[in-house]
């Protein structure tokens, strides 16, 4: 077991027997979690209700909690807001990235960027009918696509499917030299490595509070904004605690000073709580331990399956550096595969068409659970157990 694994691994309540490599899809459930919602629920919203907004700090909490994971990404406080879904916030700071480029009208992103990114994107363009345009090229495109039509830049830092890590600092580079805005979606990234915004240069930024912030099963997600740009940016979504006065009511719309514009409607107190509980307990680990944790990992993950499971091909980048905190492989029965795994106790998930994803997370993996996986997915195919049909019925959720 990693030193880390060992410090951490009993924090989390995982069940007996599981290998869980899916904590880049859903963190499991850290403990604490368990009593610090039920003293919200029981104590703060049962006992002093309304009361609690004050006492108990609850419309403090996305701010609070935006402070905690800005420690997390290289961000200053008063950078970042946990409100919405990651999706909602994407579509704010796009909106609020073309109104700082008026005269341009190319929102530029990469093919295989997570599909609700583009969905988003596309939506915005159509809604705002004023000729905006989503364009899409390659990956290794990207950086000769910015051009001085492109109003912002958009990308996931760690792809979804096959864990490509990009160059962040030099993206962004590339962008600010053609005077594009750039945002980046650090859903697979926040928890999972050293990010660093401000060293990057960074304008926007969105992420997510399920995945390696263990924050539970549609957590509220963050937004970044710089500093400076925060008092220049307009939101396109207005809601009343993004007022500089909510509770003054008035009819006209005020933007709060900073960050605090960012906010639409009353926060998730209850998810919030459980979020805050997975940042408190990521940030007692130092990040550049848990990536080289990560990456120790991966590396023994790999070499084991490229060793007993010659049928399946690596689609992740090779190099470390060039990966994030998960490991892939492609096999045309990837879905049924997945499930065999999964009914061993092996829990990965599948991305089409034909990837097996497993996440790396060392607060709670190990040498052991890395070893048992390589082990239960080399019998999986030497025993064709994948070639049953309850496991190539596809679940709505794969």
């Amino acid at each position: 077991m990693t030193v880390l694994a060992a410090r951490f691994r009993d924090r989390f309540l995982l069940p007996e027997g599981v290998v869980y490599l899916d904590g880049n899809s859903l963190g499991p459930l850290p403990k604490a979690t368990t009593s610090r919602v039920a003293e919200v629920i029981k104590g703060e919203w049962g006992r002093d209700l309304v009361t609690s907004w004050n006492k108990h700090g609850w419309i403090d909490l996305p701010r609070r909690v935006g402070d905690k994971i800005a420690r997390l990404i290289g961000a200053a406080p008063g950078e970042v807001m946990v409100a919405d879904s990651t999706s909602i916030n994407l579509f704010k700071l796009l909106g609020a990235a073309l109104a700082l480029r008026p005269e341009r009208r190319v929102l530029l992103s990469e093919r295989g960027n997570f599909p609700t990114d583009l969905y988003v994107a596309e939506g915005l363009a159509a809604l705002l009918g004023q000729g905006h345009a989503l364009k899409l090229v390659e990956a290794d495109e990207i950086v000769a696509a910015i051009d001085d039509d492109v109003a912002v830049v958009f990308l996931t830092e760690v792809d979804y499917r096959t864990g490509r890590l990009h160059d962040m600092a030099a993206v962004t580079a590339a962008a600010h030299a053609r005077g594009a805005v750039m945002l980046w979606d650090l859903a697979h990234s926040a928890g999972a490595l050293p990010v660093d915004l401000h060293a990057a240069g960074a304008n926007l930024a969105v992420g997510c509070g399920y995945k390696y912030l263990n924050g539970g099963p549609g957590a509220p997600a963050f937004l970044y904004v710089r500093q400076d740009l925060q008092e220049e940016i307009r939101m396109p979504l207005t809601g009343w605690l993004g007022h500089a006065a909510p509770f003054a009511f008035e009819s006209g719309w005020r933007a709060a000073p900073g960050i605090g514009r960012a906010l639409v409607g009353t926060p998730p107190i209850l998810s919030l709580a459980a979020l805050e509980v997975g940042v408190d307990l990521l940030l007692e680990a130092d990040i550049e331990e848990l990536r080289r944790a990560s990456i120790a990992l991966a590396e023994r993950f790999i070499a084991g399956v490229e060793a007993r499971c010659p049928a399946l091909r690596l689609v992740s980048p090779r190099e470390p550096a060039r990966r994030g905190s998960q490991v892939s492989f492609a096999h045309p029965e990837g879905y049924a595969i997945v499930q065999a795994l999964i009914a061993r106790g092996v829990i990965g998930d599948f991305r089409a068409p034909d990837i097996l994803r497993f996440g790396i997370a060392p607060l709670f993996i190990g040498e052991a659970e890395i070893d048992a996986a390589i082990g239960h997915l080399s019998a999986v195919l030497e025993r064709r157990e994948w070639d049953r049909p309850e496991y190539r019925k596809r679940a709505a959720v794969t």
